[in-house]
């Protein structure tokens, strides 16, 4: 066998090849335009339900906008692909296909920046709103034992007042007896002590008046939470949920700024400062210079003892001011594209089938592609004769005797005389190649 041989046997087995692909081809276009058609209009059914979730109107005009955005996404879906399809995997150079390449993938994003984002408000905005919802309840609820946190933070001052009033009232109680001047009575050390004791004293009970306060707003504050925790997973639709969620999250602020107010820490840090700057000073009512020496000696002490308590209790006050006050939380309403698009991340599934209905036919392109280069390589280097089908043959040999015809009755060919009709010429080649080629009788379009 020569190598003359071998050649043409190989390009034999590549014409077969070829064939046999261009058949399956040839088959797959019979349903290609309808199946891309399907997914161009199931994408524009999805875009029409998530541009409806946009608009705000729910009139003939609003609906009527809708479906012509809808319709348009359908058609340039189609439209792009169909170009794609068609020219992509036909161009041979590999400047044609870099630029169609990058023409193909600048068209994807404008598809998914009309279309798919939309489809996937469409598949997952409910879910998305209730994500939002959800989330914000979260937020509120920890402002809200923040903000408890806090109260009950400066309600515990209470101890600490009452501490350095009882420290007031055991210092009066040893005056009265002479156990700290040496001279019992009720004079003018008594009177300092007893004096600060009862400003504290009332101190002590407005601090012990707000905790029913603060109890009660916390309580109420749960409820309301309750309830918005409620509308995020009820049936129905969410639209109406949101409507309701939006006036729970108004009275659950309130109640925040309430608890926030019934912090008596900034009225203890002022209670304290003013503790040892307001005091009231009486006059020394010693019956002798000695006594009035010992009066005034202890009332320096006790204005000492004074201050340092004032600092001690201003010092805790100013530790549940320095505490970090609760974030302010708002509830936005959002709309279900707007959300699908802040909560991505958890939505993954719905955008990846969002784009994948929208780009699929981008891996149809590319299986083209790579079929019609096989196709091309297995022609390649054969001669015309060696890849004309039995149809393609029958055509040129029915053209040859119309020629024949046209020439022997003179009909633009001159005066010749009439010629013998040719005979017909059978159906099958006698070559070998042909016999093979007889058996695929599907057209082969050409490349």
């Amino acid at each position: 066998m020569t190598d003359h041989d071998g050649t043409d046997r190989a390009r034999a087995r590549g014409v077969r090849y070829a064939i046999e692909l261009q058949g399956h081809l040839t088959w797959l276009e019979t349903f290609s335009g309808t199946a891309l058609g399907v997914l161009a209009v199931a994408s524009g059914i999805y875009t029409y339900l998530g541009v409806s979730s946009l608009l705000d109107d729910t009139g003939a005009m609003s609906a009527f906008a809708a479906i012509a955005y809808s319709v348009a996404v359908s058609v340039g879906i189609f439209v792009f692909w169909s170009y794609m399809m068609r020219l992509f995997p036909a161009v041979r150079g590999a400047r044609a296909r870099v630029g169609l390449l990058g023409t193909m993938g600048l068209g994807s994003v404008a598809i998914i920046a009309m279309s798919s984002w939309l489809n996937a408000a469409a598949l997952a905005g409910s879910a998305a709103v209730e994500q939002h919802l959800a989330e914000t309840v979260q937020d509120y609820q920890t402002s809200l034992e923040r903000a408890h946190e806090i109260a009950v933070s400066a309600q515990g001052l209470e101890r600490d007042v009452a501490r350095v009033r009882q420290s007031f009232e055991d210092l009066s109680e040893q005056e009265a007896t002479g156990n700290l001047s040496g001279l019992a009575g009720r004079g003018a050390v008594f009177r300092v002590l007893r004096q600060k004791s009862s400003e504290l004293t009332g101190l002590e009970t407005q601090i012990a008046t707000q905790s029913p306060l603060v109890d009660a707003a916390f309580a109420e504050g749960n409820q309301i939470l309750s309830k918005m925790r409620s509308l995020t997973v009820e049936p129905g639709p969410v639209e109406a949920r949101s409507v309701e969620f939006s006036e729970a999250a108004v009275r659950l602020a309130g109640l925040i700024t309430q608890l926030r107010q019934l912090s008596v820490a900034p009225l203890v840090e002022r209670a304290a400062q003013d503790l040892a700057a307001s005091v009231v000073l009486p006059e020394l009512d010693g019956s002798t210079a000695e006594t009035r020496t010992a009066q005034g000696a202890t009332i320096t002490s006790v204005l000492e003892v004074l201050t340092q308590r004032a600092t001690t209790l201003e010092r805790a006050a100013q530790a549940v001011l320095a505490m970090p006050p609760p974030t302010e939380t708002t509830y936005t309403p959002i709309s279900s594209a707007d959300a699908v698009i802040l909560y991505a991340r958890n939505f993954v599934p719905s955008w990846a089938g969002a784009i994948a209905i929208d780009l699929l036919p981008a891996v149809l392109v590319f299986i083209l592609a790579i079929t019609q280069s096989a196709i091309r390589s297995g022609r390649e280097g054969s001669a015309i004769e060696d890849t004309l089908t039995l149809t393609e043959l029958r055509a040129a040999l029915l053209a040859l005797r119309e020629m024949e015809g046209a020439m022997g009755t003179g009909g633009g060919f001159g005066n010749s005389a009439p010629t013998e009709p040719p005979k017909a010429v059978p159906d099958a080649e006698p070559q070998p190649l042909a016999q093979e080629k007889a058996a695929h009788v599907t057209p082969l379009k050409a490349t």
